[in-house]
């Protein structure tokens, strides 16, 4: 079997055997042409800069334009500031002299920073920022300089209210707008989402440790991962000047390189080492493994790379920058793992054990180095599900479908304040004081009227009849301000919602003034064009575009999937069932995040007690994620029973052998892919706690229930139908690449039909 390992090149077939065998002859130019591009990569990236997302950018609709409408003027709203002054008792009026004292040191310490602009007393002509209740009042302030870098420079405003504060005890004065918000969630949660980007790698590593026994091998997956990022960052900054980047991307990026990149090389280096353990030579193992496991990346690395090319079409500026960061990555990870390993493996031959720890070495934990080694657990598990096939489906599917029951109930929005950080800071608080005293103030609509001439009297008119029946309709309870940039012919117009945080009640309100108030007034004047944005516009926006945007989506990687499915396994059985499977994963996924996050139920085991809804950008894109991820698993379990299948075992043997010899690998990068993931489910933010909770359920229903139940009993119950192709499809192109690798080094175990082993 080594000589039939050591045969021409010209009888090897498929991209990944081919790619393998020309890394191991050439090893030192694979890893340098490798490094090369890592570095060439990097540097240019560095080089040309990373173009971001602009908020304009963000969404289409009237968010969209109202944004273009302010950028095409060339006016960059100022980050705007209020102080609230509020009596701690609930008995001192703003009337009270004390009050009125408090108020003016607010106004003379937020001046005397020299960082504001524009500073508004409660107490000015028309200045309508005294509550109804009279206990209430707003001071209010704009940052100077760029609104982008405002919270950079806000923590001396932040300083000398919190010294009026201290001198007037019976008063709350604290301080809330977007530059200080942005410090306050910059400074308690930006190190807290970095630690757990840093944190995933040395989690990983020990896992690995774990799974390998060897510091070496345990190393070279987290390596090309590595280098796969670093890669990847660089052609991100390239790609940038065509489709933006943004923050977000990079760290979406992160996590599905580090998955994608150790779980390709771990598919890899098992399969090489079961090879040697059969008793073939490092160089026939090394082109076994590149035949097999490495066709099995390719598969795998293509469907994923579908799956992230479907957030291209959500029109969403930022799930387009995520979709083609992760796509990347994947494809680089993919690339890295079909040359440079095998070079590596080349390179390093029996050196791939160096490090061993002998309490930890797998071979050790099987009871065995020889022959079919695999899970002992999955043994007894299979025995049970292939024995009794029917009712494994049924309970399986049953209680999948019941987990995923909750889904259809399921509430999306973008997360107010306090469904996101909870009481967790003081900050909070103020936001829910201020929308108390003031609904909507926090968060008012903003119209956005452009015309040919802002100071013709039709549309001064129609601005002032505007503000009056938004009060009238029961939109607003005021007060509604106009700023009016003469000189560029723009207006802003700001709206109070009735509601307030209260996002269903302020969308009531919201539909009040799109569909009633703005047509019986700015409608009707010629040339007028006034879209409303602002955070509750922009959540019911966003949220219209994400609903648009499921069906293209969803349709397109459903579809593609099916076809590289068909094509790669010329199966249609196969197709359909891993369509199925991976669907009954999601939908469980989407279950579990609405019992828990959304029902509460277990909600206090993750901290997140009340959030009620989940946040409107994770299911589309948990769908794109696991869909992509899931097939990892799905490709090289249904892969290594189809090679199985070839060697002329039985359908049942063929899918005992497929699961049990994968159940280590599977195992292993699910507990990597879970730990990492669950990382992200310890973090303070919601949207992140539900990230991280969602993609580790899936992770792991993906590679217990459905790699480890669903999938065989599925297969054991179709028999040869597994591989069933109608003769009209035929005459697809084949990509299957069939290898047959004997499973013992000897000559009489050749691949079925007496055929020579080709890799």
């Amino acid at each position: 079997m080594a000589r039939n390992g050591e045969r021409q090149e010209g009888r090897v077939r498929g991209v990944a055997a081919r790619a393998g065998g020309w890394s191991a002859r050439h090893r030192w130019a694979a890893v340098g042409i490798w490094v090369l591009f890592v570095v060439l990569a990097m540097g240019i990236g560095n080089a040309v800069g990373r173009a971001d997302v602009k908020e304009s950018d963000q969404l289409s609709g009237e968010t969209g334009r109202a944004e273009r409408i302010a950028d095409d003027a060339g006016i960059d709203e100022p980050a705007g500031e209020t102080v609230l002054v509020q009596a701690r008792n609930g008995q001192l009026r703003a009337t009270a002299p004390e009050f009125k004292r408090a108020v003016e040191d607010v106004v003379k310490a937020v001046e005397g920073t020299g960082a504001v602009t524009n500073v508004r007393s409660p107490y000015a002509a028309r200045a309508q920022s005294i509550s109804k209740d009279g206990r209430t009042a707003l001071v209010q302030f704009d940052m100077r300089g760029d609104p982008e870098t405002a919270s950079d420079r806000v923590e001396p405003v932040q300083e000398a209210v919190a010294g009026v504060a201290d001198d007037h005890g019976a008063l709350r004065i604290e301080e809330i707008g977007a530059a200080s918000m942005n410090k306050t969630f910059d400074d308690a949660f930006g190190d807290d989402f970095q630690r757990a980007e840093y944190s995933a790698v040395p989690v990983a590593l020990g896992i690995l440790l774990i799974a390998f026994g060897a510091l070496v091998a345990a190393l070279l997956p987290v390596a090309l991962a590595v280098t796969a990022i670093v890669a990847t960052m660089g052609l991100m900054a390239i790609v940038s000047h065509l489709q933006p980047m943004s923050d977000t991307a990079n760290s979406v990026m992160l996590l599905v390189g580090l998955a994608v990149g150790v779980d390709y090389c771990l598919f890899y280096l098992r399969r090489e080492r079961e090879e040697r353990m059969k008793g073939h030579d490092a160089g026939a193992a090394l082109r076994i493994a590149a035949a097999t496991s490495g066709r099995a990346i390719i598969v795998s690395g293509v469907t994923v790379c579908v799956a992230m090319a479907g957030m291209l079409f959500t029109g969403i500026a930022e799930f387009q920058a995520m979709g083609l960061a992760s796509l990347m990555v994947v494809a680089v990870a993919m690339v890295g793992s079909v040359t440079v390993l095998p070079a590596l493996l080349s390179l390093l031959g029996e050196r791939v054990e160096k490090g061993r720890l002998p309490f930890l070495h797998p071979d050790k934990r099987r009871g065995g180095g020889k022959g079919e080694s695999g899970s002992r657990f999955w043994t007894r598990v299979l025995g049970v599900v292939l024995k009794r096939p029917a009712v494994s489906v049924a309970v399986a599917v049953c209680a999948l479908l019941a987990v995923a029951a909750p889904a259809l109930g399921m509430k999306t929005q973008n997360l107010t304040l306090d469904q996101e950080f909870g009481d967790s800071l003081p900050i909070v608080a103020t936001y829910d004081r201020v929308n108390e005293a003031f609904p909507g103030g926090s968060e008012p609509a903003e119209v956005v009227v452009g015309a040919d001439d802002i100071n013709a009297p039709e549309v001064r008119s129609a601005i002032a009849d505007f503000r009056t029946r938004a009060v009238s309709s029961g939109a607003s309870r005021g007060p509604v301000e106009v700023t009016v940039h003469a000189a560029q012919n723009v207006a802003f117009v700001y709206v109070p919602l009735v509601g307030g945080s209260d996002q269903g009640r302020a969308e009531k309100s919201l539909a009040l003034l799109r569909d009633e108030v703005r047509p019986a007034t700015l409608g009707k004047v010629d040339g007028v064009e006034a879209p409303i944005t602002g955070q509750v516009a922009g959540s019911k926006d966003f949220n219209d575009q994400i609903v648009g945007s499921v069906v293209p989506v969803f349709a397109f990687v459903v579809a593609f999937a099916f076809l590289l499915m068909l094509l790669s396994f010329r199966s249609l059985t196969v197709a359909i069932t891993s369509i199925a499977l991976n669907l009954l994963s999601v939908g469980a996924a989407y279950g579990i995040l609405v019992a828990v996050f959304q029902h509460g139920w277990g909600a206090s085991l993750v901290g997140a007690e009340g959030v009620g809804a989940i946040i409107s950008w994770l299911p589309l894109f948990l769908f794109v994620i696991l869909f992509g991820l899931s097939m990892d698993y799905h490709v090289f379990v249904v892969s290594r029973i189809r090679e199985a299948r070839l060697q002329g075992r039985t359908n049942t043997e063929a899918i005992r052998h497929g699961v049990v010899t994968t159940a280590g690998v599977v195992t292993s990068a699910a507990v990597i892919m879970v730990a990492v993931f669950s990382i992200f489910g310890t973090l303070s933010m919601q949207s992140m706690k539900q990230m991280g909770v969602g993609l580790a359920a899936a992770v792991l229903i993906d590679a217990t229930v459905i790699r480890g139940v669903l999938l065989p009993a599925v297969m054991a119950l179709l028999g040869e139908r597994n591989w069933y192709l109608p003769k009209w499809l035929r005459r697809m192109p084949d990509l299957t690449h069939d290898e047959a690798p004997a499973p013992a080094p000897v000559p009489a175990a050749a691949a079925k039909g007496g055929e020579e082993l080709r890799v």
